[in-house]
């Protein structure tokens, strides 16, 4: 019998499209949902980052969705900080806490705890923001692929969050963000279910190009220019986003469209975020598969997930 503070925590993971949202809808009698999506916490941000739909909302409560405005950080520590509270909070409804997205940052840092990074230095913040100013992003992109480059392969080019941060604390301290360790097991006061979705290659890629077919079926490049209109740009956190940055990357931005002859090129945007899309998926996957007591198994065995699921909550005495 495990002891009554622990909470247990069902984590599920896996590449994007791999079809997590359907999952979820099985274990909606005794659950609810913290997303651990960093883009889904973002407002006017529902076809892109594929929010799930009204009827899913309905059926199963979801936490850290559609709270922010696409200019603010959600760092990593926020997600922690805020997925700590609500963990208790959801576990003295009687229900079980289900984290679930696809940002592995996220799910590693709430499963095995932040790093001790360095606290931020306000004079060495204020020289990376000139510099970002003044050089741009991929600049700075180029410098810290240079300066920690294993680090910067597990992070978008355009995140600007990410890329400022770790050349501060480089600047600051001389070292890099990879020196500073996350622990190796995980927390105290948590009995974690990992659950890790996955499909074939061919399969994934199949559903992630439907995806966002659907998606440009659906009015993305619509909701793109109303963001546009609403004054948010690439510096934005959200608008760096795949789905939102590849509309800047093109130049199919309403007002570059004069110097494409009128001719918004929205075939090779969307070919582009297929592309994104995929390596997204590639890299996704390569950091799950570091996380060790992974249930594996597709979607479509459902039954098998969910009689370890059963299993896990029996020890806790919850009936699924």
């Amino acid at each position: 019998m495990l002891p009554k503070s622990i909470i247990p925590v069902i984590v599920v993971f896996g590449p994007t499209a791999v079809g997590k949202t359907d999952f979820l809808l099985n274990l909606s009698k005794v659950s609810e949902i913290i997303n651990s999506d960093s883009l889904q916490v973002y407002k006017y941000m529902d076809i892109g980052t594929a929010k799930p739909d009204a009827k899913t909302l309905s059926i199963v409560k979801h936490h850290l969705i559609d709270f922010l405005d696409p200019n603010e950080e959600f760092n990593t520590g926020d997600f922690v900080h805020k997925a700590d509270v609500l963990c208790s909070e959801i576990f003295s409804r009687n229900k079980v806490p289900v984290i679930s997205g696809g940002n592995a940052f996220f799910l590693i840092n709430f499963i095995k705890g932040l790093p001790q990074t360095p606290k931020g230095d306000p004079i060495v913040r204020k020289q990376v923001e000139e510099e970002l100013k003044n050089k741009g992003i991929e600049k700075l992109s180029c410098e810290l692929e240079k300066i920690d480059p294993d680090y910067f392969s597990k992070i978008s080019r355009n995140d600007t969050y990410r890329i400022t941060r770790a050349l501060e604390i480089y600047y600051s301290t001389g070292k890099t963000v990879s020196h500073f360790k996350i622990p190796e097991t995980p927390r105290s006061g948590y009995d974690f279910l990992f659950i890790g979705l996955t499909r074939e290659r061919k399969e994934l890629h199949e559903r992630i190009s439907k995806r966002v077919d659907l998606m440009f079926e659906n009015g993305l490049y619509d909701e793109f220019l109303k963001l546009r209109e609403m004054e948010y740009g690439l510096s934005s956190p959200g608008m760096s986003a795949i789905g939102y940055k590849e509309f800047f990357e093109l130049g199919c931005m309403q007002d570059n469209a004069e110097q494409n002859n009128g001719q918004l090129d929205l075939g090779n945007i969307k070919e582009l975020i297929k592309t994104n899309t995929r390596q997204y998926a590639k890299r996704q996957i390569t950091f799950f598969k570091k996380i060790d007591n992974v249930i594996w198994e597709t979607p479509d065995n459902s039954a098998a997930i969910l009689s370890k699921v059963s299993e896990f909550l029996n020890q806790h005495k919850v009936v699924l």
